[in-house]
C-alpha cells in the first residue's frame, strides 16, 4: 500500500486531501502536515479522521527528511507556500522521494517567479532516481496539458496561446484574495511580461488588457499578467510564436489594490513600527480574510482554459479549451471554493498518475512533457470536466 504525505493545509491542501481520501486505492495512507496542526486536525475530523496529521516545519529540511521517513511516503504533495518549494524538494532528494508542487519556487525576499533553481536540481533527482513534477494546479498545471492536448490532436503547429482565467466569484467582502495574500498580491501587482518571437517584453502592471465573452459567465475584463507556466511551454510547445496569460479582476479589487500599493502595503521588506520590524504585506495578510474561510461565502463560477490558433493540413484554425466550477458545488462537495479546487483536484491527478506509473520519469518536469490523454481523462472523472469549441479565425 502507498504512503502520502500532502505539506500544507490550507484551502488547497483540504481539497487534496479530500480527494486523495477519495481515491485511497491508489493513495493508500495518507498523511497531512502542516506548520499549524490544529488546521490539519480540523481537515482530519471532516474526514472521520481516516487520515493522518503532523506537525512540520517546511523550511527545515532536516525535520522534512525526518517526516518523510516516519510516514514512509512514496510521494510528497507540496502545497505549502512557493517559498518552501526548495526545502521540500531537497528532502525528497536525501530520501529518494516522488515529488509534486503546484507553484513555481518564489523568493520570499524577491517578488520573481521562476523555475531556474526548481530545473537546477534536474540532476540530483536523476541521480537519486526519483521524478519531480512540477505546477500540477491548474495555471500552471491543467493549462499546461491543454496546450499540450492542443499540439498532440488540434495542430500541426501552435503558433500563438491566450491562457484565460476568470474567477466570476463573488464573496461578498469589499476586498480578499482567493489564495494566499502574499503570493496573490504580489503576483497581480507585478510588472506584466509575454513572449513573442523569441524574447520576453515586458509591460506596466495592468497595461495591456481587453474585454473576452466567457462561456457561461459573459463578458469580463481581462488583464495581462506574467505567469509561470508560459517559461516552460516556451520551451516544449512546437512552433510557438506568442504566448500570454491573461486574468479577470473586478473594480473594487483593483482599487482596494491601487491605494494599497501606493501607501506601501504591499511591501515586502521590513519596515520598523514603533521600534519592532514588520513586513507591510505581511501584516496586510493578517488584516484579509482567510482564503480558506471564503468556501462557504463564495457563489459564481469560475472558467479557466487556453484559446490556440495554428495550422493543422496546411490550414488555419483556432480552438478554445476550458473548464467552468462552480463555486457553491465544489464546497458541497470538499469544503472549499472553487479556486481551491481547481487547484487541489489536479495536485491529486498528477500524484495519482505517478503512483499508478502513468506519468514517472526520473529528474525535475513539468506538465506539458507528458502524455495529456491520461490527464485529460482523470479531469472528467475526478470533477474536472472540460469542453473544447472551434473559434472562427
Amino acid at each position: 500500500m502507498n504512503n502520502t504525505l500532502i505539506i500544507g493545509a490550507g484551502g488547497v491542501g483540504r481539497v487534496v486531501a479530500h480527494k486523495c481520501l477519495m481515491n485511497k486505492e491508489v493513495f493508500g495512507n495518507i498523511t497531512l502536515a502542516s506548520r499549524t496542526l490544529l488546521r490539519c486536525d480540523i481537515i482530519a475530523q471532516e474526514l472521520d479522521n481516516k487520515i493522518e496529521t503532523a506537525c512540520i516545519d517546511a523550511d527545515s529540511v532536516d525535520d522534512l527528511v525526518e517526516l518523510i521517513k516516519k510516514v514512509n511516503a512514496d510521494i510528497v504533495i507540496n502545497v505549502a507556500l512557493p517559498y518552501q518549494d526548495l526545502t521540500i524538494m531537497d528532502a525528497c532528494i536525501k530520501t529518494k522521494t516522488h515529488y509534486l508542487d503546484t507553484a513555481n519556487y518564489e523568493h520570499p525576499d524577491l517578488a520573481k517567479f521562476e523555475y531556474k533553481e526548481q530545473w537546477a536540481k534536474d540532476k540530483a533527482f536523476k541521480d537519486a532516481g526519483i521524478f519531480a513534477l512540477l505546477g500540477s494546479g491548474f495555471d500552471p498545471g491543467v493549462t499546461n496539458v491543454f496546450c499540450a492536448y492542443a499540439q498532440k490532436h488540434y495542430f500541426d503547429e501552435i503558433e500563438t496561446i491566450d491562457i484565460m482565467d476568470c474567477n466570476a466569484g463573488d464573496h461578498g467582502y469589499a476586498f480578499a484574495t482567493n489564495f494566499n495574500p502574499e503570493i496573490n498580491l504580489r503576483e497581480v501587482s507585478a510588472n506584466g511580461r509575454y513572449w513573442e518571437n523569441g524574447e520576453w517584453i515586458e509591460t506596466k502592471p495592468m497595461e495591456i488588457h481587453f474585454t473576452h465573452d466567457y462561456p457561461e459567465i459573459g463578458e469580463k475584463e481581462s488583464y495581462l499578467l506574467y505567469h509561470e507556466e508560459m517559461e516552460s511551454l516556451v520551451k516544449h510547445i512546437k512552433g510557438l510564436k506568442r504566448i500570454r496569460f491573461f486574468m479577470t479582476f473586478g473594480k473594487s479589487y483593483l482599487k482596494h489594490m491601487e491605494v494599497l500599493e501606493n501607501i506601501g502595503m504591499l511591501g515586502i521588506k521590513e519596515v520598523k513600527h514603533k521600534g519592532q520590524k514588520i513586513v507591510p504585506i505581511e501584516f496586510l495578510k493578517t488584516l484579509l480574510p482567510d482564503p480558506a474561510s471564503l468556501g462557504e461565502r463564495t457563489k459564481g463560477k469560475t472558467n479557466i482554459g487556453i484559446i490556440a490558433t495554428g495550422v493543422k493540413d496546411g490550414k488555419q484554425r483556432s480552438i478554445y479549451i476550458y473548464q467552468i466550477s462552480d463555486h457553491e458545488e465544489c464546497y458541497k462537495e470538499v469544503n472549499s471554493q472553487a479556486v481551491s479546487y481547481t487547484t487541489g483536484v489536479p495536485a491529486m491527478i498528477g500524484a495519482k498518475l505517478i503512483l499508478e506509473g502513468k506519468w514517472l520519469k526520473d529528474g525535475v518536469h513539468n506538465m506539458e512533457e507528458f502524455d495529456p490523454d491520461v490527464f485529460m481523462d482523470e479531469l472528467n472523472k475526478q470533477g474536472l470536466p472540460w469542453k473544447v469549441k472551434e473559434i472562427d479565425i
